[in-house]
């Protein structure tokens, strides 16, 4: 069966991920920052297949460490890697470029969100890359957002998650990077959006609440037939499960949605 590397697997989408991948019998490699703090990871710890280690995205040297310790379960190789963490700080989501309350707050939020929305995939990608090139799938899947395209951004009129988004779009010209660098080596880089996901551990307070309706009529006016109802990480990672599985490398360097097209919502 097919060998799996899922970074950011400690809750939430990429814990589905790691879920359904081991229920139908792959090899999973999951990798979490903090994996004893996972109750879902340590629901599922002994799992047959299923491989739990330690590894910030943002780190280097854990990176190093957990891909020698994958190289060992699965024997050198990796068919595909999920990239799956991701950084958006509360704080400042639902402001606007001109609303933070410093400057240097601004640098911080958006330095932390390049740090993990997009070196955090690179910096992955380059440690996993020697095990990919042993694996018979050479997949790349790195999770982006239908947030970071402009032209939906422009025709939903939203101006919030300001650093989550302008991050999240350097992803396409991540993946178009790498599918040219490695397109006489038969890989596939995919970089896909899972649609609007509920991921929330815990109940919205009510101004959170009153920014979120906010937020969905913003992106009814780009899709007016949307319902508004987020979809559920069961929902999204069998609809991207899909896509990856039927991949090709006449795929690699796309963005698409969960409908895998560019109709986000």
């Amino acid at each position: 069966m097919p060998s799996y590397v899922v970074a950011g697997a400690s809750r939430g989408i990429g814990l589905q991920f790691v879920v359904d991948l081991i229920a139908r019998g792959d090899t999973v490699i999951a990798l979490a920052r903090n994996p004893e703090k996972s109750q879902g990871l340590q629901k599922i710890k002994g799992h047959k297949g299923l491989t739990i280690l330690q590894a910030d995205i943002t780190d280097p040297a854990s990176l190093k460490a957990a891909a020698e310790e994958t190289a060992k379960v699965t024997g050198g190789s990796v068919d595909v890697l999920i990239n799956n963490g991701v950084y958006m700080e509360k704080t400042y989501m639902f402001y606007t470029l001109i609303d933070f309350p410093s400057t240097e707050e601004l640098i911080t939020d958006f330095t932390k969100a390049f740090q993990t929305n997009v070196l955090g995939p690179i910096l992955t990608t380059n440690t996993f890359l020697p095990l990919l090139r042993k694996g018979t799938l050479k997949r790349v899947i790195t999770l982006g957002t239908g947030a970071g395209d402009a032209n939906f951004i422009l025709k939903s009129g939203y101006p919030k998650f300001p650093s989550y988004c302008v991050s999240k779009s350097a992803l396409e010209m991540v993946n178009a990077k790498y599918t040219v660098a490695l397109k006489d080596e038969g890989f596939t880089f995919l970089d896909i959006s899972p649609g609007v996901v509920d991921t929330a551990e815990a109940a919205p307070s009510k101004e959170e609440l009153r920014e979120l309706n906010e937020t969905v009529t913003a992106f009814k006016r780009a899709y007016p037939d949307w319902t508004g109802n987020p979809m559920t990480p069961a929902e999204s990672v069998k609809l991207m499960l899909g896509i990856i599985d039927k991949l090709t490398v006449e795929d690699s360097g796309k963005f698409v949605s969960h409908k895998n097209n560019r109709e986000w919502l």
